[in-house]
């Protein structure tokens, strides 16, 4: 039997949706509809009444459901267990990262450390911010450097590394490339290149836009920043950056301009609250402390 369509009928009697137990599951109904077949099929029993408008657990259904919470509670333990045990035999530290590990001089920490601990293995995943806090949820990363706007996910500890603005990148030739900061409605004509939509800084960018009085004009999106710089010194449209990814990208082949209104975020060290960091977990973080106020640039706590 798989675990993971236990996993899936919890979601589901939890939720009596398809649609939504889905989404929450990050895959389509379609596959998740296949997971309860198998599921009901290896069991001989049917688990769950569906209409086109309602899903209703059966009395089968409410049998399994005990069971499969302790099984799968039992399986998330076993696996923690074996993570914990793997990371402090091997002095294995995965970490989660935004993809601007040398712009925040990530890269910076992760020499250090290795240094410390010549031994242990890093490995790097790097994904946007929402996806790296499902990561950290989820338990398949120790750490995270997170950019964060706004509360802080309050399940999270949080270690501030330092902080950045959003900034517009113009070519060089924009009429507003010699200005230190404008509106940013001044650009409500303007077609704009931006990091792909399924990320924060996509999001906050369009948020801005439609609370200057327009909807932005969105032609290009990508995560490699040099493709966006390219569309940007090639007249294809603005971007809107974080001034420290502006500037490590664009090498004055672009201009720089502030905006109003002023937008700030932070780049934290973030882990799970309800977990006993690893050994080599509070290493890393040690040396996080140690580094922020002159390598990394962030205040004294």
């Amino acid at each position: 039997m798989e675990i993971r369509y236990l996993k899936d009928f919890l979601v589901v009697a939890e939720t009596q949706n398809f649609l939504e137990a889905a989404a929450i599951l990050f895959c389509s109904q379609a596959t998740l509809t296949k997971h309860i077949q198998r599921l009901e099929l290896e069991l001989g029993l049917k688990l769950f009444d569906r209409t086109t408008r309602k899903v209703s657990i059966t009395k089968h259904g409410e049998m399994l459901l005990p069971y499969a919470r302790e099984i799968t509670d039992l399986n998330e333990r076993l696996t923690e267990l074996v993570r914990e045990a793997k990371n402090e035999s091997q002095q294995t530290l995965t970490i989660g990262s935004i993809p601007a590990l040398a712009q925040y001089n990530i890269t910076e920490l992760l020499v250090s450390f290795k240094k410390m601990n010549p031994q242990a293995t890093i490995n790097v995943i790097q994904a946007g911010s929402e996806e790296l806090e499902d990561l950290l949820r989820q338990k398949k990363c120790d750490l995270a450097f997170i950019r964060t706007y706004g509360e802080p996910a309050a399940d999270f500890s949080h270690l501030s590394i330092t902080e950045d603005e959003l900034v517009a990148l113009l070519p060089i030739n924009h009429p507003l490339a010699n200005q230190k900061v404008i509106s940013l409605d001044k650009l409500c004509h303007e077609s704009f290149v931006l990091i792909p939509e399924n990320t924060m800084l996509h999001r906050l960018s369009v948020q801005l836009c439609q609370a200057s009085g327009f909807e932005p004009h969105i032609v290009f999106t990508d995560h490699r920043l040099e493709n966006l710089l390219e569309m940007v010194i090639n007249g294809m449209g603005v971007a809107l950056l974080m001034r420290k990814l502006a500037e490590y990208t664009a090498q004055s082949k672009a201009a720089i301009v502030g905006i109003e209104p002023t937008v700030i975020t932070r780049l934290d060290l973030c882990y799970l609250k309800k977990c006993e960091p690893s050994l080599v977990s509070k290493q890393f973080i040690a040396i996080t402390k140690t580094m922020r106020s002159t390598t990394l640039g962030a205040k004294p706590a």
